[in-house]
């Protein structure tokens, strides 16, 4: 896109309502609610999700200009640009158990022998990114103090896994563990107490959470 459209674009008010506008839009208020209940590394993941859409969203208003100008759509993004959309949406998508190779060719417009050769330089192939990042969720999951409450199973479903065994096979054979055993090595949750405080020139009691080592 040329800097000068980039600019009249950006200057532009592109209406929060519908299309595009509105899904980044509830988008970005979602993740000012939330994101500070998010790990470290799902905000990273939510910024790249946020770029993304902003992405799309602007290209969504260029589009429209060229066809209002008769001018020529833009180009396809280049293999890094496309490489790191895709990223993106393997990240945001882990969950869906559909999540397959066909499914992110289809959504990117590609045939999934050239999404296959776009990850051939990484020495990692599609399926074994999606599992292997599936895993890394589950593993970091399993050892949360706040989550000791859930099944395992919820915690693989919640990653995409649809079968227990499947989940319990792949998770040994990626740490050597099960994952049984490495919700064993989860510190346990610090237990609170409310302790009766007393402010300042008020007699009125009150309490504040206290936590012990």
């Amino acid at each position: 896109m040329p800097i000068d459209e980039a600019q009249r674009l950006l200057a532009r008010r592109i209406s929060g309502e519908t299309g595009m506008g509105a899904i980044a839009g509830r988008f970005l208020e979602t993740l000012e609610s939330h994101g500070a209940e998010c790990a470290p590394g799902d905000l990273d993941r939510l910024g790249r999700v946020a770029a993304d859409l902003l992405t799309a969203c602007l290209a969504g208003q260029h589009s429209g200009a060229g066809e209002r100008t008769g001018s020529e759509p833009p180009a396809d993004p280049g293999p890094r640009a496309l490489l790191e959309r895709i990223d993106t949406f393997i990240g945001h998508n882990l969950g869906d158990p559909g999540l397959t190779p066909r499914s992110v060719a289809d959504r990117h417009h590609i045939s999934v022998r050239r999404l296959h050769l776009m990850f051939q330089d990484r020495g990692e192939g599609v399926a074994a990114t999606i599992r292997r990042l599936r895993l890394e969720h589950c593993h970091a999951d399993l050892a949360r103090p706040e989550l000791l409450d859930r099944p395992i199973r919820t915690i693989a479903a919640r990653w995409g896994f649809g079968s227990a065994a499947a989940f319990s096979r792949a998770f040994r054979e990626a740490y050597g563990i099960s994952p049984t055993e490495r919700r064993a090595q989860a510190p346990a949750a610090v237990p609170c107490r409310a302790r009766p405080v007393t402010r300042t020139g008020d007699n009125a009691p009150w309490t504040r959470r206290h936590c012990t080592n």
